[in-house]
């Protein structure tokens, strides 16, 4: 594995790899992922709840746009000095998804206390949003990719709602630092996507260049 195991926008966050010991997994794994119950979060507000009162909660029947509406909903949820304490570590830490990461990767629970946490706040999202089936949940962006792309729903276009991956070296999916959603293709060469974990540790709405995409995971969204 790589140091981009966990990482915040710009930062790889070694000691969390040291941590944790992740490494790659096979696509037959991934595949092989159960379903869970649903996770209640303390983050839930009266947007979010909103948001799902008028969705049917089966994936495939979540729209677009009320999971950016969940997303968006959190802009400015800060981490601690640590780099955790947010709704969203406690959360992951409480899934049965996080079980499964620390059987596959190593280390134990109280390491995703404080882990970079771009991917846990996209999970996160899709579990607010009753979708976490499409949308899919893992802590490490490299995994979380490749899921998408052994699900047949990987690409290089920039959808609302899409999972945008981000690498700061190179464009391979092994190279990726990042994670966040898409909000919109700004058709200037640009997008603005919602993000966890940025470099001021917080959640953000960010514009950055599609030089910087690695690729787009697409849930399966109502129309």
């Amino acid at each position: 594995m790589t140091s981009n195991a966990f990482t915040r926008a710009g930062k790889p966050a070694n000691l969390i790899r040291f941590a944790v010991g992740a490494s790659i997994v096979t696509v037959a794994a991934l595949a092989a992922a159960p379903a869970f119950a649903d996770q209640e979060s303390e983050a839930r507000t009266p947007a979010i709840a909103a948001a799902r009162s008028v969705e049917q909660k089966d994936a495939g029947q979540v729209t677009a746009q009320s999971v950016l509406k969940i997303a968006e909903s959190q802009v400015g949820v800060s981490e601690n000095a640590a780099g955790g304490g947010t709704p969203f570590h406690s959360w992951y830490m409480a899934s049965q998804r996080a079980k499964e990461t620390v059987a596959r990767d190593g280390g134990s629970l109280t390491a995703y206390a404080n882990a970079p946490w771009c991917a846990m706040f996209v999970s996160w999202v899709g579990e607010q949003a009753g979708a976490r089936p499409t949308v899919g949940w893992d802590a490490y962006t490299v995994t979380y990719a490749k899921w998408f792309e052994s699900n047949g729903r990987w690409g290089d276009a920039a959808k609302p709602g899409a999972v945008v991956f981000y690498s700061w070296d190179d464009r391979s999916i092994s190279s990726i630092d990042h994670v966040g959603l898409v909000k919109q293709d700004n058709g200037d060469g640009t997008i603005t996507a919602i993000e966890g974990n940025t470099g001021n540790g917080k959640v953000e709405e960010r514009v950055r260049p599609k030089s910087q995409v690695v690729g787009y995971g697409y849930p399966e969204y109502k129309a």
